[in-house]
This record gives structure tokens, C-alpha cells and sequence, in this order.
């Protein structure tokens, strides 16, 4: 007995692995794990965001800073906002800091380092393309 194209078809389909959830991306943002204090934002993960987006603690902290407006400080591996701040700001000003300032604008990889280059001018430098990107602060 012969069997079909269509059959055998549909027991090759049938074999195959279930389609992956993620997008095979390696890199994922990461997220801010926080809590409240008081009036104060204690953000408890903070050395560890900032090593897996490679960039150093006082860079990522007057970035937020800036952009909340918020007076902080760093205490070990914690850095403390002294403003009552949700997660979902928090982590969108990350996004935006990773965007700005760790994803290479070329090749959209985090494989990025940043060069000063004299008188307050910065670039990122991407390791996988080579592109070069000034950067403002």
C-alpha cells in the first residue's frame, strides 16, 4: 500500500516540535526588583541590572536621577530614590536607558561599549558590527 503525499505530509508536520514561545533573542531587558519604604524607592537588585546590561552603577544611577527627578543614592548593591515610584516607571526609564545607551542602533544587539572620547563627547561602540553612534547625556 502507497501511502499519499498529504499523509506523509502530515506526519512530517505531526513530528516536529512545538514553535519556541520566545523570540530566540539571547538578550532580555531586564526588570527592577523594588520595594517601598516610607516615602523612599528601595531598589534591591540594582548591581546586578547593571551588570547584565554591562554598564557602571554611577552611569545607570545619574540616568535615573535625571530622568525622575528624584535624589538617590547607592548603598552596596541597593540604590535608594528618595520618592515613592511604581515599578512600571522604574522599569521604563531602564528600557529607555538600555535602548539609549546599551542596543547598538545598527545591528539592534547589546554587544556595546561605551568610549569617551575627550571633552564630554561619548560613543557607543558596538563589538558585533562595529558601528559607532555618538551618545548624549
Amino acid at each position: 500500500m502507497s501511502t499519499s503525499y498529504e499523509q506523509l505530509l502530515d506526519e512530517a508536520y505531526a513530528a516536529l516540535p512545538e514553535k519556541a514561545t520566545h523570540s530566540g533573542e539571547r538578550f532580555e531587558i531586564p526588570k527592577f526588583d523594588y520595594f517601598t519604604e516610607g516615602m523612599k524607592t528601595i531598589i534591591k537588585n540594582f548591581a546586578a541590572v547593571c551588570e547584565k546590561i554591562r554598564r557602571d552603577k554611577p552611569l545607570v544611577s545619574k540616568f535615573l536621577a535625571k530622568e525622575l527627578a528624584v535624589p538617590l543614592e547607592e548603598q552596596g548593591e541597593r540604590l535608594i530614590l528618595q520618592r515613592k515610584i511604581t515599578s512600571d516607571v522604574i522599569n521604563r526609564k531602564l528600557e529607555d536607558f538600555v535602548v539609549r545607551f546599551v542596543i547598538c542602533k545598527e545591528c539592534k544587539k547589546p554587544d556595546t561599549h561605551i568610549q569617551e572620547l575627550g571633552h564630554g563627547v561619548k560613543q557607543l561602540i558596538c563589538e558585533a558590527c562595529g558601528a559607532r553612534n555618538a551618545i548624549r547625556q
